[in-house]
């Protein structure tokens, strides 16, 4: 990019709008990008001296978005919303006829450098779908006829009107104004009215009488903070004395407050056995659960375990199975009770053992 003493005092006017001079790289990229129609590795190094960065800082923004491009664009970038509501109505079909037609395909240029052919995730303008833009300047409701009558009329020296916006202007010129600096073209900002979809919106506020805040009101969201709280509904009367013990689930003197549901129950299981909330001590490996045994109750999530089935997860199995072996052979005696507690009766040791949190038991060979 040849330099000139004109790009330079661009360049400080553009530092001069901001308290850093940092802060004014993305502008400083649309500049450097109007010379060439591209940013080349001398606007970089241009941008990384002017505003005492490092190359690789400044590479790294201008590879980031996609409005910057790394190598020359066309004087007419075609940009075809493929996003899903344009996909929907027409948009790929619309890129891949314009892709034909010119022969390039994504962030490709033309032979002539006329015209640059990309994909655009999204154009933000959903309610004109399926659109295409030049130069960043809106058609809308495009079909593969139009889309591609507009792309002709590009080739042959023809700048046809937006649909909103701007008159059409060139890659170079769109990235000056992109820098911030006006468009002194005669007639640029005879742009045209705007489109039925964004108005119907402030049609049907007319209709309903709805109006905007007005400027410096204070919105329902900006109140007094420090103002009284609002008065609090009355609390409910203090519940009669009772004679007999809570039912599960309450609280003596009020009104429940454990889980209702089984997900509920078998949330609060989950917490009780791998930890509680902050500042309580955490259940672990196995130290929480039904009765400090280890094992965890899952009949709320799981049907076929009753609380009374002794049927729990099968990492729990294991360990009770590790924790009976640990105990010694005298303590499986039959009829004979050890530290652990009560021994297994004979008849227990050789039922199968439930599998699969209950569902499932091991089949016998043979």
């Amino acid at each position: 990019m040849a330099l000139t003493d004109q790009t330079r005092l661009l360049a400080k006017e553009i530092m001069a709008r901001y308290p850093r001079p940092r802060s004014a790289l993305l502008p400083m990229l649309h500049l450097v990008q109007s010379e060439d129609g591209y940013v080349s590795p001398e606007g970089i190094r241009f941008c990384a001296e002017e505003l005492g960065l490092t190359k690789a800082e400044v590479g790294a923004v201008a590879t980031f978005y996609t409005m910057y491009k790394r190598r020359p664009a066309g004087d007419y970038l075609v940009s075809v919303c493929t996003n899903t509501l344009c996909d929907v109505l027409g948009g790929e079909e619309i890129y891949q006829a314009l892709s034909e037609y010119l022969g390039v395909g994504h962030d490709e240029t033309t032979p002539d450098g006329q015209i640059t052919l990309e994909h655009a995730e999204c154009l933000a303008a959903c309610d004109y779908a399926p659109v295409v833009t030049v130069n960043y300047e809106f058609f809308d409701q495009q079909t593969v006829e139009s889309a591609t009558g507009l792309v002709e009329e590009l080739q042959a020296g023809r700048q046809p009107v937006p649909t909103r916006g701007a008159p059409l202007c060139t890659f170079k010129e769109i990235s000056r104004q992109l820098a911030g600096f006006i468009d002194d073209r005669p007639g640029a900002l005879a742009a045209g009215p705007a489109g039925e979809p964004t108005l119907i919106g402030a049609r049907l506020a007319v209709q309903r009488g709805e109006t905007a805040p007005a400027y410096g009101a204070p919105a329902p969201l900006d109140g007094d903070r420090r103002q009284a709280p609002a008065a609090r509904a009355p609390a409910p009367p203090a519940a009669e004395e009772r004679s007999t013990a809570p039912e599960p689930g309450e609280r003596a003197g009020g009104p429940a407050t454990g889980p209702d549901t089984g997900a509920e129950r078998s949330a609060a299981g989950g917490t009780a056995r791998y930890g509680g909330q902050p500042g309580e001590p955490s259940s672990g490996g196995g130290e929480g659960g039904t009765g400090g045994t280890g094992r965890l109750d899952t009949s709320a999530s799981d049907p076929d375990s009753s609380p009374g089935s002794g049927v729990t997860h099968e990492a729990d199995a294991a360990k009770a199975d590790s924790a009976g072996t640990a105990a010694g052979p005298a303590d499986a005696t039959a009829g004979s009770a050890g530290p652990a507690g009560p021994a297994t009766p004979p008849e227990a040791e050789k039922r199968p053992r439930p599998a699969n949190r209950g569902r499932k038991t091991p089949r016998k060979e043979g």
